[in-house]
């Protein structure tokens, strides 16, 4: 299969790229040409991965970790790929916590609330500021942050995940204004996406997966790769007059919009 090289000469940092849709996203820029920063928390296996797929696809990985919800540690992650990059184009700020152990709204906890808020909020906040303020003395730059469609639909199961993604919404919005015109940053919404870790839930397993399948216009749920292409374009020259945009990728599900 060709690709588009749309990131020729390019670095581009993603964030959770050890496992999942990160993965797929961190292997797809390299596979458009570009240099890739493999960002990880936890699983470094998986993030050194993803690295060698990088660079069997002919580009430079460099892995890094760091926890994105305490500032100095993102402070540290954005000294560490400036220095062995010297520059960085886009990032893309895949982290989140989906509270995906929780069944129901009705099993909420105050940590649970805690953590998700700290990660997709404050971390995806402090990663955008952070790169974003670096990529303004550098001279230019892309930020896409990866959001979702719960903020359509909302999610009875887990409260505290719609209202973190609604957050980056707000906190995305925010920075493009302040970062205009030198850097874009904007949000991509995915639906539903069959990564391993959405294939195990027992929950998917025992029909909700293909009751959501039977609600898509287009018919099925996608795998991880089949969108991180769809993430990219944001940070794409073609994308270059979108700012402070909710772009929707989810099979129709949602039909959201004017």
């Amino acid at each position: 299969m060709t690709f588009p090289q749309r990131f020729t000469g390019k670095t581009v940092l993603v964030t959770g790229a050890g496992t999942g849709f990160g993965a797929e996203i961190a292997v797809r820029a390299a596979q458009e040409g570009a240099d890739v920063a493999v960002h990880y928390r936890g699983s470094r296996a998986g993030a050194e991965r993803t690295a060698e797929r990088v660079e069997e696809a002919g580009r430079k990985a460099f892995v890094v970790q760091a926890d994105i919800a305490e500032r100095a540690q993102i402070v540290r992650l954005a000294d560490e790929v400036w220095s062995h990059f010297g520059r960085l184009d886009v990032a893309i700020n895949n982290v989140g916590d989906v509270a995906r152990e929780q069944m129901s709204w009705r099993d909420i906890t105050e940590e649970s609330i805690d953590h998700v808020l700290a990660v997709d909020i404050k971390g995806t906040l402090l990663c955008t500021h952070e790169f974003g303020d670096r990529m303004l003395t550098q001279g230019g730059g892309a930020i896409v942050n990866i959001g979702s469609t719960v903020v359509a639909r909302g999610s009875a199961r887990a409260p505290q995940y719609a209202a973190a993604k609604y957050g980056i919404i707000g906190l995305t919005k925010s920075y493009a204004r302040a970062f205009a015109p030198t850097v874009r940053v904007n949000v991509f919404a995915p639906g539903f996406i069959e990564t391993e870790a959405t294939l195990g839930r027992e929950d998917w397993k025992s029909g909700r997966g293909e009751q959501l399948r039977g609600d898509t216009p287009l018919g099925r749920i996608p795998r991880p790769e089949e969108l991180a292409g769809t993430a990219l374009f944001l940070a794409t020259a073609d994308a270059s007059h979108m700012t402070g945009s909710f772009m929707v990728a989810d099979g129709g599900y949602n039909m959201i919009g004017a």
